[in-house]
C-alpha cells in the first residue's frame, strides 16, 4: 500500500521542497557544477585532463586530445588520441566521464562557441550544502492573471549576470498581466521548454532573498487565465554555483514590492549564506 498523496496545497508545498533540496545535490545538480569555460582554440581546462579545441567546421561540439593515461571516456569509449564530443545541441549529445564523481558535457552558446562543463558529485558546494531556505506557504501568494497569447510571439532581450550588460533575445509567447494593491503590472516569461519562465525581482531581494532575483515556471490556463503560484519560486542556478550564468529580470519584472513566498537563498551547513 503506497503513502496517499498529498492532499492540501501545504503538504503538496512541503514535497516540493523536499524534492528542490533532493535535486540539489544530484550528481549533476546545481551544486556540483565546478567549471564552465568557454573554447575559442585549443586550450586545457580547469579542473580536468585533456586539450580541448573546437570540432571542425560544420560538425559542433568539441574536440579533446588525451592518452589513455588520462581516464577520459566519451560516450562510453576511452580517450586515446583525439575524439569528437558532441554538444546539446545535436540530437545525440556526448557523455563525458572523467573519473567516478566527476563528468562533463558539451554547451552550445548564442555566438557559435561550446563550453564544456563539468560537474563534480563530490563538490565543495554538495559536502557544505546546509538546505534551501524558504518562505512557509503563503496562500495569498497564488495570484491568478490575464494570458494574451502574441501571434508568433515577440524577441525581448535579456541580460544575463556575466554578460556585461549585452542582451540575449529571448521569445515570449504572450502578454502577462496580474494586479497587486490595485496596481496593474505586465510582465515578460519566455519560453522554456513547455512552460514559460518568468525571471523577476521584488523588494526582498538582497535582503531575505537571493540578490539576483528568482524563477517562476507557469503555464496558461484554457480559458485565458494563468496562475502565479509564487509559492514556487526558485532560486535561480547561479545561487548555487558561480559557474552557471542566469537571465536578469527585465526592467517590467522588477517588483515594487515584497514577495514573501517561495526560496529565500542556499545555506551551508552551518546555517551561514553558501555563497
Amino acid at each position: 500500500m503506497t503513502d496517499a498523496a498529498p492532499a492540501t496545497p501545504a503538504e503538496r508545498y512541503a514535497v516540493f521542497r523536499e524534492r528542490r533540496a533532493l535535486a540539489a545535490v544530484q550528481p549533476q545538480g546545481p551544486l556540483a557544477l565546478t567549471n564552465t569555460q568557454w573554447i575559442a582554440e585549443e586550450q586545457t581546462v580547469w579542473g580536468v585532463p585533456g586539450r580541448w579545441a573546437p570540432a571542425p567546421a560544420g560538425q559542433g561540439g568539441l574536440v579533446v586530445t588525451a592518452d589513455a593515461a588520462a581516464g577520459i571516456h566519451v560516450d562510453g569509449v576511452l580517450v586515446d588520441g583525439t575524439v569528437h564530443a558532441r554538444g546539446k545541441d545535436d540530437a545525440n549529445p556526448s557523455a563525458i566521464e572523467f573519473d567516478d564523481h566527476t563528468t562533463g558535457f558539451v554547451i552550445a552558446g548564442d555566438d557559435g562557441l561550446y563550453a564544456l562543463r563539468v560537474w563534480d558529485a563530490q563538490s565543495e558546494g554538495i559536502q557544505n550544502f546546509g538546505g534551501i531556505d524558504a518562505f512557509d506557504y503563503a496562500p495569498e501568494w497564488v495570484v491568478t492573471g490575464t494570458f494574451r497569447e502574441i501571434e508568433g510571439g515577440t524577441v525581448v532581450g535579456f541580460e544575463h549576470l556575466k554578460d556585461d550588460g549585452k542582451t540575449r533575445g529571448e521569445v515570449v509567447p504572450g502578454e502577462i498581466r496580474f494586479t497587486h494593491d490595485g496596481v496593474e503590472y505586465d510582465i515578460a516569461a519566455f519560453k522554456s521548454g513547455r512552460a514559460l519562465q518568468l525571471v523577476f525581482a521584488d523588494a526582498t531581494n538582497g535582503d531575505d532573498t537571493y540578490s539576483v532575483g528568482r524563477f517562476l515556471f507557469l503555464a496558461p490556463n484554457p480559458d485565458g487565465t494563468i496562475t502565479l503560484d509564487f509559492n514556487t519560486a526558485i532560486l535561480p542556478p547561479c545561487a548555487f554555483s558561480y559557474a552557471f550564468n542566469c537571465p536578469l529580470p527585465p526592467k517590467q519584472n522588477r517588483f515594487p514590492f515584497r514577495v514573501e513566498a517561495g526560496e529565500k537563498n542556499v545555506l551551508a551547513a552551518d546555517g551561514s549564506l553558501l555563497h
